[in-house]
């Protein structure tokens, strides 16, 4: 059964820079479409970024386009959350799912999965992610 690991936060102060990354193991991240998602003490869980099955297709949150990027080695069977520009309202627990759908096409399968707007398959405990001077 394929388990996703989160590992790579921290505390930065703003204007930092991270990046996060996502291990699977017990089955491939191949063929899955994968995301990162986050969420802060009080709120609501956004999807942050994610990426196609084919990795033909992204997706980002209007509060992260053009600061984050999300990257796939499909060699390590590993994802990453490349972060830059750090804010204090980027503070939030850091996790990342998979979506095994097959039944859209990339680009509106990304926003789908982003917005939640299904049930995902299998999501990582979380890394925390703090923004602070």
């Amino acid at each position: 059964q394929l388990q996703l690991v989160e590992s790579g936060g921290g505390v930065v102060q703003p204007g930092g820079s991270l990046s996060l990354s996502c291990t699977a193991s017990g089955s491939t991240l191949d063929y899955r479409a994968i995301g990162w998602f986050r969420q802060a003490p009080g709120k609501e869980r956004e999807g942050v970024s994610c990426i196609s099955r084919s990795d033909s297709a992204s997706y980002y949150a209007d509060s992260v386009k053009g600061r984050f990027t999300i990257d796939r080695d499909f060699a390590k069977n590993m994802v990453y959350l490349h972060m830059r520009d750090l804010q204090p309202e980027d503070t939030a627990t850091y996790s990342c799912a998979i979506d095994n759908s097959n039944d859209m096409v990339p680009f509106l399968a990304v926003r789908r999965m982003c917005r939640m707007t299904r049930p995902l398959d299998s999501w990582g405990q979380g890394t925390q992610v703090t923004v602070s001077s």
